[in-house]
């Protein structure tokens, strides 16, 4: 099923103009650089692009609340994943860890002791971001942890264009006609998780709540996303958020 092309919606801003913008306004020099670097024409295709998946655990869900303990990130393009060129993180939170956060991703307070600040990987994180379109499954919590994080440590912010694959899936499986007709129906709704949804590709089953091991399953998601329901020639500005 190809989906139509989706016109402009309040949540997708005019984005090189924001970044544009940010990259005048900005006081900390890293924060202008990666500003002024840019991102992708809108108009590019998606096969073209060069592109990056990226995950979080975090010790909950409030950004204003909890922190970030791990990041993954994985660099790829709709032909070709790297995964020996992927990065992943540990971090001290500034906040305690939970015993249900502990539970949820695995990382131990023994783990967490002795490493860095998420400060500390700031700059080698926004090289590796810097040019790429990012890609996330469920770019509320991406988007707000990492916003938060940047602003506690820096004083502002950070925002810039995502590919949400959560996002993709919910288009097809919670907005579209049929799947607005199966809830008129009595029918459960699918499931758009990291793993339901995968599976739906028939995509392996990776152990989950390990970001580099999610940033590595989002980005296989993604191809397979654009493969069966749009096509390479897809602007990334149809696409992202």
């Amino acid at each position: 099923m190809r989906l139509p092309m989706a016109k402009a919606k309040p949540d997708n801003p005019d984005w090189p103009g924001h970044l544009s913008s940010r990259a005048t306004q900005a006081r900390d020099p890293r924060l202008a650089a990666f500003f002024a670097a840019g991102t992708l024409d809108p108009s590019l295709p998606i096969g073209e692009a060069p592109l990056v998946a990226m995950d979080f655990e975090t010790t909950g869900l409030d950004a204003s609340r909890h922190d970030i303990v791990s990041v993954g990130i994985m660099p790829f393009t709709l032909s070709r994943i790297r995964p020996a060129d992927g990065r992943y993180w540990v971090l001290a939170p500034r906040r305690r860890l939970s015993d249900e956060s502990v539970a949820y991703h695995h990382i131990t307070h023994a783990e967490v002791a002795d490493a860095p600040d998420f400060a500390a990987i700031i700059d080698e994180l926004l090289e590796r971001l810097s040019g790429r379109l990012v890609v996330v499954h469920y770019r509320q919590l991406e988007r707000t942890f990492l916003d938060a994080a940047i602003r506690e440590r820096l004083g502002e912010g950070l925002l810039f264009p995502m590919l949400d694959t959560m996002s993709l899936e919910a288009r097809i499986h919670r907005q579209s006609w049929w799947a607005r007709l199966r809830r008129w129906a009595g029918r459960p709704m699918a499931s758009i998780r990291l793993h339901e949804s995968r599976l739906r590709y028939h995509l392996p089953a990776y152990t989950g709540h390990h970001a580099l091991i999610d940033s590595l399953a989002t980005a296989e998601l993604v191809q397979a996303q654009i493969l069966h329901h749009y096509s390479w020639e897809t602007p990334v500005g149809e696409l992202w958020r």
